[in-house]
């Protein structure tokens, strides 16, 4: 490990045991999932919760490294996922109408439809709320853009990163239930990078809020390829380099990632574990 490495890591959805698995792999936790990272830097893309077994656990993991890593040099931070902002829409809003004019909506009523976990509401704390509602939605790090989502929709709150993160932040520490529907809706979106258009894309979201290369959660690898998820072993480099995908899609079958950012990696088909016969 160099003296400063930064790795991230894709949706974990409620899966806390692969995640210390993987952060143990890299050297980055212990037995007990306590840091031992030292000077390296770890960023999570969100996501999570929903879908698996123990969201808050995960969360609650989250938290204590960010406590335990400064003190060797090293740092642990998050965005936020559409997923959180799902936990935390019901939790403030409940199945309380969302007005629309293509049917109904709510909160609940989506937080259901997309693997929501009661055990994750039941424990959800007003310290959890805070610390989730403080997270930003874009950094720039090492050189990459690290977002959750495969979407432009981040410029829609604005031009820089700063600008995008303060304008998230204000819906969610506000009331208004269309706008916390927004954020939830505009980070659902995804795919914006794929096909003949993709590099184009990518360019148009670093030209603005920064970076190389953008570093995004979201998409299962394994959908953009057409194989299991199981069969996936690495991140997805992709338009033209441009784009980084890091689900590996632990929900379905597949790794629970940790990716050392580079500025080069492997092509994908060297990540897909070949098929039996």
């Amino acid at each position: 490990m160099t003296a400063e490495p930064t790795f991230v890591v894709g949706d974990v959805h409620g899966h806390h045991a692969e995640l210390v698995a993987a952060l143990r792999a890299r050297e980055l936790v212990d037995a007990r999932g306590d840091w031992i990272g030292g000077q390296a830097k770890l960023w999570f893309l969100g996501d999570f919760v929903d879908r698996g077994p123990d969201g808050i656990a995960v969360i609650d993991l989250v938290r204590r490294l960010q406590r335990q890593a400064p003190a060797s040099g090293g740092g642990v931070d998050s965005l936020l996922g559409n997923h959180e902002i799902l936990l935390l829409g019901v939790h403030r809003f409940g199945d309380t109408p969302v007005p629309s004019d293509f049917g109904p909506r709510s909160f609940a009523r989506s937080w259901e439809l997309n693997g929501g976990q009661l055990a994750d509401q039941e424990r959800l704390t007003p310290e959890h709320v805070e610390w989730l509602i403080a997270r930003p939605v874009v950094a720039n790090v090492a050189g990459h853009l690290l977002v959750h989502s495969d979407t432009l929709e981040y410029l829609e709150w604005g031009d820089t990163e700063d600008a995008v993160n303060a304008a998230v932040r204000e819906v969610l520490e506000g009331a208004d239930i269309e706008q916390w529907w927004e954020v939830w809706r505009r980070m659902t979106t995804r795919y914006a990078f794929r096909g003949p258009d993709g590099e184009r894309m990518a360019d148009i979201l670093l030209g603005q809020l920064g970076g190389q290369r953008v570093v995004h959660g979201h998409s299962v690898i394994a959908d953009q390829w057409g194989v299991p998820a199981s069969q996936i072993k690495g991140p997805f480099l992709y338009a033209g380099n441009k784009a980084l995908g890091v689900d590996g899609g632990v929900f379905v079958g597949g790794p629970c990632l940790v990716v050392e950012l580079a500025d080069s990696y492997e092509p994908c088909q060297a990540h897909i574990a070949p098929t039996a016969g």
